[in-house]
């Protein structure tokens, strides 16, 4: 997947990573990237700096995203790279109201479902397109302490998964980004005082996420993986799913109470 002369368009994209998406693929050469944020004006300030175009997008609302990229299409042709890339981090238990669990997964999953099924039918007639989701690790590993968003990308991760066996013969690429800790607002979302230490231990730059990115794309892989520890991690769960949840657990201790030995 080369980004030159791709039409991309991007959710999320006026900060944060997908700040960083956003201004990376106009550098690699990308005919057009139309950057869509909640925050309207954060995603002119992106667009403008990168020549792009913006929309004033609510991606849980299925009608604004279907209309952003049908008029992107209509303007400018198929979409060659979707990135669904907006999301919201909930922390919490299962204990956590119903409302926030219904909006966690309005956003880190119903949106990716909206935006695929409204750019998939002229990907496909144009027997071309990308999709690059934006999961975390989390869709891989769990997230301590934070169980809307774990469970919500699990299941950004399993769509994916499944557009890939689906239409991957079909000349639809897929692919799953899935960092760790990244320098965003959103580490602040992240435990107490202890956690958000360990936390910010192993964070990595939009930038950093950014590089990976583009060399994921370029091999067309599906697991882009900016944490590389991660996919150890990964296979460790994989191996033996009970000693993994064992130190799961450990873990959890020691990240809610300092003193645990």
């Amino acid at each position: 997947m080369q980004l030159k002369d791709q039409l991309v368009f991007i959710t999320g994209g006026g900060s944060g990573i997908g700040e960083a998406l956003s201004r990376r693929f106009a550098r690699e050469g990308a005919r057009k990237v139309v950057v869509t944020d909640l925050d309207g004006e954060q995603a002119v300030r992106v667009a403008s700096d990168i020549g792009g175009e913006s929309h004033q997008v609510d991606v849980s609302d299925e009608a604004a995203v279907t209309a952003a990229i049908a008029e992107t299409e209509s303007a400018h042709g198929p979409i060659g790279l979707l990135v669904n890339n907006a999301g919201i981090a909930t922390g919490g238990s299962v204990d956590v109201p119903t409302v926030l669990w219904q909006k966690t997964w309005d956003v880190n999953v119903m949106a990716h479902v909206y935006a695929i099924r409204a750019a998939l039918p002229g990907m496909l007639a144009h027997g071309s397109g990308y999709i690059l989701s934006t999961v975390s690790a989390a869709g891989l590993l769990t997230n301590i302490g934070a169980a809307p968003y774990a469970v919500t990308k699990h299941a950004a991760l399993a769509l994916a998964e499944w557009v890939s066996m689906t239409y991957g013969k079909r000349g639809i690429g897929v692919s799953a980004l899935c960092p760790q800790f990244v320098e965003t607002p959103m580490l602040d979302l992240f435990g107490d005082a202890a956690s958000q230490e360990w936390v910010r231990s192993i964070a990595i730059t939009t930038d950093d996420v950014a590089d990976a990115v583009i060399e994921g794309l370029d091999a067309e892989r599906f697991l882009i993986l900016p944490h590389p520890e991660v996919e150890t991690f990964f296979q460790n769960k994989a191996n033996d799913y009970d000693r993994w949840l064992g130190g799961m657990r450990k873990l959890n201790e020691q990240l809610n109470n300092p003193d645990f030995a």
